[in-house]
């Protein structure tokens, strides 16, 4: 059986994460796409594996958390009948919670976007957590009873609302609508208002789309199945935690102490 060699495994990978799409790095290297999709599964869960072990007893002081749409298969409105209602097929939603200091991803959920996900997804962030943090969310009602959940009064947590405007008659197929005013609520304890924000991650949300090109607005990129889009965001998010903005965090989980 033919095996890839390290050096063609890390040349994949490098065209992977620098934002190629699989038929790109498939001409580029020289392999099917086949065998891409292959070691991106096995990568995925190697990632995942490594990120659930280190990211642990985290000593973050302010965690920024929103969600990002893609679709798989299809999308949501072309879903066929007898494919409604599974994950994978129509609306996929990436949920991240990033630091806003380090900007380390603290943790990620791929799901819909609905209260079950936004419960495991707090759940699994107020885990990771070393001591209280402030959190800072967009104004998505699921965020009020998953972050009461998963973290009672241990927390500051606030809302950051955004009000918009109408949609001009002439763009509101292709613009999103004016964001006219934002609002800072206060939910859980006492949140610093200087730091109700949510705009790194919004910034990273935008890193996401011009690396992986199925999370533009008004795109024809897809992954098939939802575990292939697991496969491919685990690596990806992965990478963007020892970008050279944050040299502290790279070195620490390159040594694997978890100190971050």
């Amino acid at each position: 059986m033919n095996k890839l060699t390290i050096k063609k495994r890390a040349q994949i990978v490098s065209a992977l994460v620098e934002g190629n799409s699989l038929r790109a790095t498939s001409r580029m290297i020289g392999a099917s796409k086949v065998t891409i999709l292959r070691l991106l599964e096995s990568l995925g869960a190697a990632c995942a594996a490594y990120q659930d072990k280190a990211l642990r007893n985290l000593t973050c002081k302010r965690i920024q958390c929103d969600e990002i749409w893609q679709f798989c298969y299809a999308k949501e409105k072309n879903v066929p009948d007898d494919k409604l209602g599974q994950f994978g097929y129509g609306d996929v939603w990436t949920w991240v919670a990033m630091d806003a200091d380090t900007k380390l991803i603290a943790t990620w959920a791929l799901g819909t976007r609905g209260a079950g996900t936004a419960f495991e997804f707090m759940h699994d962030l107020a885990a990771r957590l070393a001591h209280r943090v402030q959190l800072t969310t967009d104004g998505h009602r699921v965020y009020l009873n998953a972050v009461e959940s998963a973290f009672g009064s241990e927390i500051d947590y606030a809302m950051l609302v955004k009000i918009y405007g109408h949609d001009s008659a002439n763009d509101t197929r292709y613009s999103p609508a004016e964001c006219i005013d934002c609002k800072p609520i206060a939910i859980t304890g006492r949140p610093d208002p200087k730091h109700i924000s949510t705009s790194y991650i919004e910034r990273q949300n935008l890193t996401m789309r011009m690396g992986m090109r199925r999370f533009t607005r008004l795109t024809n990129a897809l992954f098939k199945k939802g575990r292939e889009s697991r496969s491919r965001d685990c690596p990806s998010l992965h990478a963007l935690q020892l970008l050279p903005r944050a040299p502290d965090v790279a070195c620490n989980a390159r040594n694997g102490s978890g100190d971050f």
